[in-house]
């Protein structure tokens, strides 16, 4: 696809309309504006099919259904495969003070009709009609549209339909790439893993490898990560204990490379049927980098949210704990909310340097940076890992929290409180995934929600919000959010709500 010179002068233009309209306060609070979502995952599909129920992740957007309790905000949200009208309906009921009838009139759901294998926002661009259709509907100077993340697919669709994208140019897409954040910490001073530049092909990382095992012949294992990945799809892990320590010798670099090239293709792939042939073949469209695996008796994995405004001010937003699994920890399944105490304020204090640097290179909106967490001597020390300057894994339930309770992070002790200032938790992930959930309809979810009271209660503001309801039946898949007012009771409402699904169809479920 070619972008010309005219449409990044005209995009850069529309951008810079929210730059000029929000020099203060916050756009995503403003009543009164049409918002166009695309929850398109606009990466390489070959990383994203596998994803199990990847199409449906379109759906973890849909918390944005709880903006339209601004009563003048109008909202048009765009998928695939039309969605069950149960799942619109159990989020719009989930408004605060806002009659269903008044929230639906001013939401506008459509729909390509196409679960090919692509992204999203491809799929859109090739319907000229379905973007006139858009066009008419959103008011002029008083529109903009929101992604998952943005590439030159959602630069050609904000230019196409005349309305800025509230999200970073693609060209600085680099910076939420494996590379670009190395560079970035290097350049804040950030503590992260030893490991190498970007390089395209197999001879450049064995290269690498052996380079990083001649600073560090102690390692046991390495990363290895494609540079653009998805929720740990996308990343390998080599064990090295077996060479490593002939590193130490005095060895050629042509017998330490050739040591590297007799045991790579034994890296274990982290992707979902996955091999180290199929890895291979995307390195040189995608490159890759390769660091050290950070190893630790207590090991966690924690992640920062932060958000720049459209006038380049960075706010911290939320801290969590990532919940990991896969073999070697690498594959996301979902968070809890706030970080522990012992690093969380640290944690807001290196990505303030990363948003700070984000921001003076122009990036808008989502930022994370995900980090290791190792516990040395009575002391954390945080590994930074890598930057997502997109939405993410951890953006959908935070976001859920904050419309649902109308509450505020507050940075002084990175915790959450609700207006009554209840300190708020949660549980959250979008892999609850068992054989038995197979072939339940979204209609059965809502019967089971209603019998057990799993529903969010909002006097309380506690209880459970589902996502993902889109793939349950096909795929035995499920996302939750459970929000408690401690650890323990959000974790208690989580199990719960897990404790009734298996119960409810274990009697349905054969082999």
């Amino acid at each position: 696809m070619v972008i010309t010179i005219e449409d990044k002068k005209h995009f850069r233009s529309l951008q810079n309309q929210l730059r000029n309209y929000w020099q203060e306060g916050d756009i995503l609070e403003e009543d009164d504006q049409d918002i166009l979502v695309i929850p398109s995952f606009s990466i390489d599909q070959e990383v994203g099919k596998k994803v199990l129920g990847f199409l449906h992740y379109e759906e973890r957007l849909l918390f944005s259904l709880i903006r339209l309790r601004n009563p003048l905000t109008r909202l048009i949200y765009i998928t695939a495969q039309p969605l069950s009208p149960i799942i619109i309906d159990y989020y719009l009921q989930l408004l605060p003070g806002i009659p269903f009838s008044h929230a639906r009139e001013r939401l506008l759901l459509l729909t390509t009709y196409d679960s090919s294998q692509k992204p999203l926002t491809e799929k859109i661009l090739e319907r000229p009609r379905l973007i006139s259709k858009i066009k008419k509907f959103l008011r002029p100077n008083k529109s903009y549209m929101v992604c998952f993340n943005s590439t030159i697919l959602e630069q050609e669709l904000s230019v196409k339909l005349d309305i800025p994208l509230l999200a970073s140019s693609p060209e600085l897409l680099y910076w939420g790439s494996k590379g670009g954040s190395r560079e970035i910490f290097a350049d804040c001073n950030i503590l992260h893993p030893d490991g190498s530049q970007l390089v395209y092909n197999i001879h450049d990382l064995i290269k690498e490898i052996t380079f990083l095992l001649a600073r560090k012949p102690y390692l046991n294992k390495l990363v290895i990560k494609l540079n653009e990945g998805f929720s740990g799809e996308g990343n390998a892990v080599l064990d090295v204990s077996g060479i490593s320590g002939l590193f130490s010798i005095d060895l050629s670099l042509e017998k330490q490379q050739n040591l590297v090239a007799q045991i790579i293709h034994e890296s274990k792939v982290q992707g979902l049927g996955d091999t180290w042939i199929t890895f291979c073949d995307k390195i040189p469209k995608l490159g890759v980098i390769v660091e050290e695996f950070i190893e630790g008796e207590i090991k966690f994995s924690p992640s920062m949210q932060g958000y720049i405004t459209p006038s380049g001010k960075v706010e911290i937003i939320s801290t969590h704990d990532q919940i990991l699994g896969g073999e070697d920890g690498q594959i996301y399944l979902g968070c809890t909310f706030p970080a522990r105490e012992n690093y969380r304020l640290q944690l807001q204090e290196l990505g303030l340097k990363v948003g700070l640097k984000l921001a003076k290179k122009g990036a808008m909106e989502r930022f994370s940076v995900d980090f290791l967490a190792i516990k040395e001597k009575d002391q954390w020390l945080l590994y930074a890992i890598e930057i997502n300057l997109r939405k993410g894994g951890t953006t959908h339930p935070f976001m859920t929290l904050k419309f649902l309770t109308n509450g505020n992070y507050n940075c002084g002790d990175g915790l959450f409180y609700s207006p009554e200032e209840k300190v708020k938790y949660y549980i959250a992930s979008d892999n609850l995934q068992k054989p038995q959930y197979h072939g339940l309809l979204p209609h059965d979810l809502m019967d089971i929600i209603a019998k057990h009271h799993l529903h969010f209660d909002s006097s309380t503001k506690t209880g459970t919000v589902f996502h993902l309801m889109g793939a349950l039946s096909e795929f035995g898949k499920i996302g939750l959010t459970s929000i408690g007012n401690s650890w323990e009771e959000a974790k208690a409402i989580y199990q719960n709500v897990e404790n009734v699904l298996d119960n409810e169809t274990d009697n349905f479920y054969y082999n």
